[in-house]
């Protein structure tokens, strides 16, 4: 069973940085396309990054490329973003995700709130 859980999240003043983490358990991750997904209140589910655990390869919205970066750690199983120059509508709660079938499959989530 995949499990997945979040943490690194807190509240961080505009142009701060974070460093999220997720340990994932339950599957092979090495060979594994895994997602960075958030909710900010009142909107819906929002893409930010996708990496392919075995080759390395990883996409961006255009919203956070340049400032987010996802990475990972094949030996730990733990999937990581780092987050910089944070921004007040970066708020939100953040989920990593695994990709299954078209299915993604979440975390509880880490809350992340920007604000002075």
């Amino acid at each position: 069973e995949v499990h997945l859980v979040e943490s690194g999240g807190g509240l961080v003043q505009p142009g701060g940085s974070l460093r999220l983490a997720c340990a994932a358990s339950g599957f092979t991750f090495l060979n594994s396309v895994m997602k960075w997904v958030r909710q900010a209140p009142g909107k819906g589910l929002e893409w930010i990054s996708t990496i392919n655990t075995y080759s390395g390869a990883t996409a961006y919205a255009d919203s956070v490329k340049g400032r987010f970066t996802i990475s990972r750690d094949n030996a730990k199983n733990t999937l990581y973003l780092q987050l910089n120059s944070l921004k007040t509508e970066d708020t939100a709660i953040y989920y990593c995700g695994k990709v299954q079938g078209f299915d993604l499959i979440r975390g509880q989530g880490t809350q992340v709130t920007v604000s002075s």
